[in-house]
């Protein structure tokens, strides 16, 4: 039986000068605290870089959050959201991103280190979620390919989301697009030791 990991405590501070409120995570105890510092600087930048991807003149009003998306056996995985109204604009534009980490190293993961070294795993997800876009009936710019081999995504309630940012793959009133695949569909071509691996045990 694995020895029980508890959930890292995670805190929620507020960066609001002027007009502009960011709501953001800082980790707090039960990991080491050079891994702690680590993992709160990284959030700090991947909040800095979500608001130079704002238009100028949206960032003075801008608004974040964030959403743990997993929180358990030492690995945590956030999403965060950034919104700007551009003035004179047809509508407000918002922009997303996730990271994941393993709490006992500090480790960060791109999609291509969830899974096996030489493994199709591009070939794996890309057919998972062209069938996804035929069953959603989602309407995209061009016939759906192939993902990016380092494909946007975070890890929630024992599955890997991918997604795309608005605009990157339909129109903007489809939302973000995004594509929930279980663990279960992932099982031969996933790193044991990394996330996914950690958090499929007992559950597949």
């Amino acid at each position: 039986m694995d020895n029980f990991q508890p959930p890292v405590l995670v805190r929620t501070l507020t960066y609001s000068p002027g007009q502009m409120r960011i709501y953001y995570p800082q980790i707090d105890g039960r990991v080491n605290p050079r891994i702690q510092q680590q993992v709160n600087q990284q959030i700090i930048q991947i909040n800095q870089e979500l608001q130079q991807m704002q238009n100028p003149e949206a960032r003075p009003t801008m608004y974040g959050e964030f959403a743990i998306k997993t929180n358990e056996k030492n690995i945590l995985s956030i999403g965060f959201l950034n919104y700007g109204y551009t003035p004179m604009a047809a509508h407000g534009m918002t922009y997303i991103k996730s990271q994941t980490w393993d709490l006992s190293t500090g480790r960060t993961y791109q999609l291509k280190d969830l899974f096996k070294p030489g493994s199709n795993y591009v070939q794996v997800l890309s057919r998972i979620i062209k069938e996804q876009i035929k069953q959603q009936q989602i309407f995209t710019f061009e016939p759906f390919k192939t993902i990016s081999p380092n494909q946007d995504y975070y890890i929630a309630d024992k599955a890997l989301v991918i997604y795309y940012q608005l605009y990157d793959l339909t129109a903007y009133a489809y939302g973000f697009p995004m594509f929930v695949i279980s663990l279960f569909d992932l099982q031969n071509i996933i790193d044991e030791n990394g996330p996914l691996g950690k958090l499929a045990v007992n559950s597949l």
